[in-house]
């Protein structure tokens, strides 16, 4: 039977997932990696909901990783984070503790899970433009045998590695073993649509618009802003005066309810492929899972 040797908290934005693991971090003698896409970069702390106060519990404070490790300005890829996941992974690994992995980014599990390669290799878009001409079979002709694709966009993107990897070289990166447990935070529609609306609301009452307004006065441009997507999107259009308070309110709103539903597609699909998610209500859920799992002839940790 595999051992587990990390935890994985998954669930969607405003499930309370960092709650979760600052207690399991707490009652498990754990670290915690951030697998959030936009948690890296300084001075994002309110619009990306570091909350950095609640990696403090029954006054211990719960290290963390991978938040606050990169500029604004920087481009903070998927292959950043791979490297810098496993080298936290490992390090916590080191002291006899156990590594969890919270956060709401699917691609980033996916990813680990998968132990992507590749990640690093740039896109070719006139390359693109002469395979889109292509028809399935045409492109599968043209496929690296070593990389499977399972969709046109993945058949296109491995010709495309294929065709870098023939005259350049990049970095393997070397994962250490990894067998998570894996806890999601399951909310019906209505609670996720109801958490949402009111974190929104604290948010913009806590200064979610000063912050922005800020890092556009030290010169991070707009551009960028709206580019990092959902609070620093519609608030930075907000204060270029593109929309009204209301209309910004009333769209962020929308479209963070259909982020939370990408989400859910996201660990819907980790689930199909064959990820057993443990889903639960709240910490006591989650702590009597392990409790019953320790108790049992399963091996934990």
């Amino acid at each position: 039977m595999i051992k587990h040797n990390s935890v994985f908290i998954v669930g969607t934005t405003a499930s309370g997932k960092t709650k979760l693991a600052v207690q399991l971090a707490y009652e498990l003698n754990a670290e915690i990696i951030s697998a959030d896409s936009r948690q890296v970069y300084r001075g994002l702390d309110i619009g990306t909901g570091k909350d950095l106060n609640e990696y403090t519990f029954q006054e211990k404070k719960i290290p963390h990783h991978l938040i606050d490790v990169a500029d604004v300005n920087d481009n903070f890829n998927l292959n950043d984070f791979l490297n810098q996941f496993v080298k936290s992974f490992q390090e916590i690994i080191s002291k006899g503790k156990i590594p969890i992995v919270c956060g709401g980014t699917g691609l980033y599990f996916d990813a680990i899970l998968k132990k992507h390669q590749f990640t690093s290799v740039p896109v070719n878009e006139n390359l693109r433009k002469e395979l889109e001409e292509l028809s399935d079979e045409e492109l599968q002709t043209k496929n690296p045998k070593f990389l499977p694709a399972d969709t046109r966009k993945r058949l296109i993107r491995a010709i495309e590695i294929g065709r870098y990897l023939a005259s350049n070289k990049i970095e393997e990166i070397i994962f250490p073993e990894i067998n998570p447990m894996i806890i999601g935070i399951e909310l019906s529609i209505d609670e996720r649509r109801k958490k949402i609306s009111e974190r929104l609301k604290i948010r913009l009452e806590n200064g979610l618009i000063d912050e922005v307004k800020h890092i556009l006065d030290i010169g991070i441009p707009p551009k960028r802003l709206i580019n990092l997507g959902l609070e620093y999107n519609f608030v930075t259009r907000y204060i270029q005066n593109e929309l009204s308070y209301e209309e910004m309110f009333s769209q962020l709103e929308i479209a963070i309810f259909q982020f939370a539903k990408r989400q859910m597609t996201w660990f819907r699909k980790m689930e199909r492929e064959g990820n057993k998610i443990h889903w639960v209500k709240d910490f006591e859920e989650a702590k009597n899972f392990i409790q019953k799992k320790r108790d049992s002839t399963e091996a934990l940790f």
